[in-house]
Formats: C-alpha cells, sequence, structure tokens
C-alpha cells in the first residue's frame, strides 16, 4: 500500500531513535539542574558536541528537547530566548569539523570548541539582550564585560568537561545499534 510509510525494523528504528533522544534531552535537563550549585559549570556543551558527532543532523531533536524543557520548567522568560540560538551554534561549529579525526585529535579539537563556546556565550547572548533591552552599542560592550568573569567559568570548565565528549559519543553510538 502506498500509505503506509514505514514496516517493520524501520519502524521500530524510528521508535527507538525517538525514545533516545527523548531521554537525552531529559538527561541534559536534569544534568544542567544538578550542577546549578556550581555557576555556568554544566554539561550541556559536551552532549551538545558528542550528540552532533554521533547523530548530526538528528541532534537537533534532543537539543530541542532539552530547551523547550528548560522553557517548560524554568518558565520562558525573556532570558530563554537565546536558548533558541546559542546552542544551535555550537551544533552548527561541530557540524564543520571532520569526521574522520583521530581519537588523540578529536579529543583535543572538541575540548576546544566547547572551551570556545563557554568563553564566548556572552557576545553570542548580546545581541538579543542589546535588541531586547535597547543597549547601545558602548551598553552592549559593557553588558558582555559585566558577564567576562562567568564566561571565563564557562570556558575553563567547558574545556576540561570536553574530555567526556569522546567516552559519551561512543556510549551514544552503542544506543543507536
Amino acid at each position: 500500500q502506498r500509505h503506509v510509510l514505514f514496516t517493520g525494523k524501520r519502524i521500530m528504528v524510528r521508535l527507538w531513535l525517538g525514545a533516545v533522544f527523548g531521554m537525552l534531552g531529559a538527561v541534559m535537563y536534569a544534568s544542567k539542574v544538578i550542577m546549578e550549585v556550581m555557576p555556568n559549570v554544566h554539561l550541556i556543551g559536551i552532549f551538545v558536541v558528542a550528540m552532533t558527532v554521533v547523530y548530526r543532523k538528528k541532534a537537533l531533536y534532543p537539543l530541542y528537547i532539552f530547551v523547550v524543557l528548560t522553557g517548560l520548567l524554568n518558565g520562558f522568560g525573556i532570558w530563554w530566548i537565546p536558548y533558541l540560538y546559542i546552542w544551535t551554534i555550537l551544533w552548527a561549529v561541530t557540524m564543520l569539523l571532520p569526521k574522520n579525526m583521530s581519537s588523540k585529535k578529536a579529543v583535543i579539537v572538541y575540548m576546544v570548541v566547547c572551551s570556545a563556546h563557554g568563553f564566548l556565550y556572552g557576545v553570542l547572548y548580546a545581541p538579543f539582550q542589546a535588541l531586547a533591552f535597547g543597549l547601545s552599542f558602548k551598553g552592549t560592550i559593557a553588558w558582555i564585560t559585566a558577564g567576562l568573569p562567568f564566561d571565563a567559568i564557562h570556558g575553563v570548565s567547558n574545556f576540561f568537561l570536553g574530555t567526556l565528549i569522546l567516552p559519551l559519543s561512543k556510549l551514544f553510538r552503542r544506543l543507536s545499534q
């Protein structure tokens, strides 16, 4: 029949991946909540890079499940709007990385990419702040400067937590088989 899109094993694979993506989005949110005792130290960037390495475009599903969960459980405040793009930037940069790097090279590259995203978080967030609150260029620079200590913590912690990306990637590959 022409109206049947999937049959048998394909349906099961899609259902399995849907369940895995839903759980990954929930685990991302839970990890963020658990780690809130340490400001700007979290595993979100690590999850985004590891999921992108394994699932490529499909990594956007758990990423946006995390974003929506964050809004639902923390409130869809004005602070939430940059979440719609800020994690997607990390996803996009990871998509541009070569797929076949050696493990030794990949560890360093992933750590650096995660770290850069952390250091640049305030800069990436700033355009929305400027538009939402009518900040001048000078005001935007002042806002970015005020956040530099937090971005430094974010960048340094992302660098060291980035060592978890390859083990997480291996786990995600096993979950997908």
